[in-house]
């Protein structure tokens, strides 16, 4: 559960309490189940914890109205209609609504870009493709757990998503950003979410990820590269 916790600070931290934070999720169920407690049974939640296990476009729906919008492959072949850029996610496989294509290879069609201004989808076949890796990323708002980061720059360990094993990098402090250099490429790194660093197990800290050097991860926006959409920059 650090991911999540990882903006709070020491004022938080001096409050707060983890009495089974050193114990597994199998542990806590048998300590549970021996206390009579029913909860020691219940199945894990896979949905996001304020909607419940509702779809998320359906729970979005009522608050966003539907603006459909073509999606498109990188070379700018139109191939399909969504109803609206901010349903979707960087990898997402399902829910485009793409096949039975002629030109198609037959592979799944994943999301590996978007332009929510103009309201665009880029999507290509193969969940593997160079189109969603990135090596570098910038995050926004960095808060450090024990109130500084480690030093301007320094080694860590890092996370972009939930449950997703460390991955090694190097960040650069800069003000109220972070730049973050991956020592492999990584895939669908998603604007919005946040990357988390880690020294062992202990938690950082973290920021807002702001863009990343895929294809359409924004990156000559932010940081001024040069704005040429390619896949070589992840093998580099």
């Amino acid at each position: 559960q650090s991911y999540f916790l990882h903006a709070l600070g020491q004022e938080q931290l001096a409050a707060t309490l983890f009495p089974v934070g050193e114990l597994p999720k199998p542990e806590v169920r048998r300590i549970a189940r021996e206390a009579g407690l029913p909860s020691h049974a219940k199945k894990d939640s896979t949905g996001i914890c304020f909607i419940g296990e509702r779809d998320i476009r359906e729970f979005l729906g009522r608050y966003i109205p539907a603006r459909p919008g073509v999606i498109q492959t990188p070379d700018g072949a139109e191939i399909g209609e969504h109803q609206g850029a901010w349903y979707y996610t960087l990898g997402q496989r399902g829910g485009l609504g793409i096949g039975g294509r002629r030109d198609s290879s037959g592979e799944p069609w994943y999301v590996v870009g978007k332009d929510v201004p103009r309201n665009i989808l880029y999507a290509v076949q193969g969940g593997a493709s160079d189109w969603l890796l990135s090596r570098r990323l910038m995050a926004s708002a960095p808060n450090w757990v024990a109130g500084s980061a480690p030093a301007a720059t320094f080694r860590s360990l890092a996370k972009v998503r939930y449950r997703q094993p460390d991955q090694a990098c190097t960040v650069f402090v800069e003000g109220q950003v972070c730049r973050v250099e991956f020592d492999e490429p990584q895939r669908a790194v998603t604007p919005g979410q946040s990357v988390v660093f880690y020294d062992g197990e202990v938690c950082l800290g973290g920021g807002v990820i702001e863009c990343s050097d895929a294809p359409f991860g924004g990156w000559a926006q932010q940081s001024g590269a040069n704005p040429e959409r390619t896949t070589e920059n992840v093998h580099a």
